[in-house]
């Protein structure tokens, strides 16, 4: 049989490959906070942190207890997108309560 062109007598057949470590990283991270108004009952946020953030009583009322005193409170660190579904969660449950509470989200640095 005739040598092929590309044919290489000192080759092996065996081909050396480099693997390179994928270069992964940490998804951002956001924030969720409330902001206090002096419109929505204190048993309503409460309920939004239990319901909503799945916080115990206990927890709940603490994070409540600091939205009203610091007028901010962080409710959970989360991916982008599941911080932003909390935040409409929370902006839409307040709506159809009738209740101005605010929820935004801020990235973790």
């Amino acid at each position: 049989m005739p040598d092929l062109p590309f044919e290489d007598d000192q080759d092996d057949g065996n081909l050396a490959v480099q693997e390179s470590k994928p270069k992964l990283q940490k998804p951002p991270m956001y924030k969720v906070l409330l902001l206090n108004d002096d419109f929505t009952p204190m048993d309503f946020v409460v309920s939004i942190l239990q319901t909503i953030f799945y916080k115990d009583k206990e927890e709940a009322v603490r994070i409540t207890m600091n939205v009203h005193t610091s007028g901010i409170g962080v409710c959970g660190i989360y991916t982008k997108d599941i911080a932003e579904t909390k935040v409409q969660q929370v902006i839409a449950h307040s709506q159809e309560n009738q209740h101005p509470l605010q929820c935004t989200l801020e990235e973790v640095e």
